[in-house]
């Protein structure tokens, strides 16, 4: 784990922030891939998209962190609610607020969401995975005291070292950076069959939820409420429901459709 990869004086490059924009990267890659082979029509959007969808992604991030995951400690220390550098920016605020700005982009030019939302699923999930790795080089979005000798052991410096020092914790982002891979398999294997428009979508929504709802019972840096949940668990519960009646509506209006 380095958070500072290296320095020019006071200058620092950290490895969190250089690798999400690499994320971000490599993520517009394939989109832009495949809406050149799937739906040419959005092929000239998505750069424009993609700023769009970053700058809400962010906001939605810090949100989300701000006033679902930490709000006892963000109004304690108010200032630091727009460090974003330090940290502390949550994938599902992500997620929302890029969703968000991806409905009012595609009504401002006229685009049919549940269209570009199902071609943009695979690079979304894959820009996932790979932004994982920044929290693993940050030392942050850890795991639990795995109680053996296994498990990650964080350098001084790093904040899971400061919550739990040198205890071997279980390997909850590197976990959830591996199932954001195989789902963006499963996303890429069924974007080249026939499904009604805007599943693909809500399948890649369903699927990191559940898998995030499981790794949460691993996570040691969220607070826990009812249940003993924490707030990404209440969340992810809340999309696949959401989700599901989506599907249902969706695909209902589809057979609707060729019925008539």
């Amino acid at each position: 784990m380095h958070p500072i990869l290296f320095q020019f004086g006071h200058f620092m490059v950290r490895a969190y922030g250089l690798v999400v924009l690499l994320a971000i990267f490599l993520g517009a890659q394939v989109a832009i891939t495949l809406a050149r082979f799937t739906a040419k029509k959005f092929e000239e959007h998505i750069v424009p998209l993609v700023y769009t969808v970053v700058i809400a992604a962010i906001i939605g991030a810090r949100f989300w962190q701000v006033f679902f995951f930490e709000p006892s400690y963000y109004l304690a220390h108010p200032v630091e609610i727009i460090a974003i550098w330090q940290g502390g920016l949550s994938i599902q605020g992500g997620i929302i607020g890029g969703i968000l700005a991806g409905i009012w982009y595609s009504r401002r030019h006229h685009l049919p969401f549940w269209e570009l939302a199902d071609t943009l699923a695979p690079a979304i999930i894959l820009g996932q995975g790979i932004g994982r790795i920044a929290c693993l080089l940050n030392g942050d979005a850890f795991g639990s005291p795995t109680g053996a000798s296994f498990g990650l052991v964080y350098p001084p410096g790093t904040l899971a070292y400061q919550t739990y020092g040198n205890q071997p914790l279980w390997p909850a982002e590197v976990w959830e950076s591996q199932a954001d891979m195989v789902i963006f398999a499963v996303l890429f294997a069924l974007s080249r069959r026939r499904m009604p428009k805007g599943t693909l979508f809500l399948t890649y929504n369903v699927l990191y939820a559940a898998v995030r709802f499981g790794l949460e019972f691993l996570r040691g840096d969220s607070p826990r409420y009812l249940f003993d949940w924490t707030a990404a668990q209440w969340t992810s519960v809340a999309v696949i429901i959401m989700c599901g009646l989506l599907m249902f509506w969706l695909v209902s209006g589809q057979r609707t459709i060729e019925m008539g």
